[in-house]
């Protein structure tokens, strides 16, 4: 069955289009294609409180585009889903409407707590030990979400305005570190053992620039490195000297910090990289939803 999902960041507004099957009690998660295009819908709401005309037309322009490769694709089901920004934005209901009227497509303005819900529920298709302890760490361009798993459940997750866009903007809050910080050590059992995993498209590419050969896993240090490094060149040096393409050369470098201080509020050494997201968990979403009995 082919499904597709829309997941409308901060940054970038992507299209993931998946065949799902359940074959023998286990779930088969076959990615078939996948877009992005980077809206920076961010850079308007952060600054002006509102998405702007311009950025609206770039906006339907691209769900209309995804809407037609979706159908190319013949998916049985597809679902839009928004984050921070369209959260913030002060003319969101105005924009998905005319979106709506335009595309067919209807954006669901999730909350950071469902965000975070759907990005733990594609670890599904990790196939992970019921008993293992993880924590999930996903950064945006708006906000960051964590959740964490403990003893086969799931026992805390939250939302916080730490995202790249808005770091570079300056409307962070000094005080949101400490208490991003300050919640993790209060919420995760910090002498058991846990996976620390860590997901967005920033730590994707810090994958390949750091460990193109290697399975999933980065160091700590590997990742201090790394952002000691980016934040003494420009972002066009970055772009020059490490290929990176514009709309991430500014933004790896905030996200850097963000799995950085995770980490060390964690005290753990080693990042894993499964490269799944929240795209993976509307289509999981979605499989579900259509294979009830």
């Amino acid at each position: 069955m082919k499904f597709a999902a829309i997941d409308i960041g901060t940054n970038a507004a992507r299209l993931l289009i998946a065949n799902v099957q359940r074959t023998e009690g286990r779930i088969h998660f076959q990615k078939l294609a996948y877009y992005r295009v980077p809206l920076r819908l961010g850079e308007e709401v952060f600054d002006k409180g509102k998405i702007s005309a311009q950025k609206a037309l770039q906006f339907q322009q691209t769900i209309q585009a995804f809407s037609l490769l979706a159908t190319t694709h013949e998916v049985q089901a597809l679902r839009a889903v928004a984050t921070s920004a369209m959260r913030e934005a002060s003319n969101s209901k105005k924009i998905a409407k005319q979106i709506f009227q335009e595309t067919g497509i209807e954006i669901d303005v999730i909350s950071g707590d469902e965000e975070a819900q759907l990005i733990f529920n594609s670890f599904e298709l990790l196939q992970l030990q019921k008993q293992q302890q993880f924590v999930v760490v996903d950064v945006g361009g708006g906000s960051t979400e964590i959740s964490i798993f403990e003893h086969g459940q799931k026992v805390a997750a939250r939302s916080f305005e730490l995202g790249t866009i808005r770091i570079l903007k300056g409307k962070t809050n000094p005080q949101s570190w400490s208490d991003f910080s300050a919640w993790i050590q209060d919420h995760v059992r910090l002498d058991e053992a846990h996976t620390i995993f860590g997901t967005g498209g920033n730590i994707n590419r810090a994958l390949k620039m750091l460990a193109p050969k290697q399975k999933e896993t980065l160091t700590l240090a590997s990742l201090v490195s790394l952002h000691s490094t980016l934040s003494a060149l420009s972002p066009e040096e970055r772009c020059i000297q490490y290929q990176l393409k514009p709309d991430r050369a500014d933004v790896i470098v905030p996200a850097l910090k963000i799995y950085i201080t995770a980490l060390e509020a964690l005290g753990q050494q080693t990042l894993v990289v499964p490269k799944i997201g929240l795209s993976d968990g509307v289509i999981y979403q979605l499989f579900l939803q259509n294979t009830q009995v």
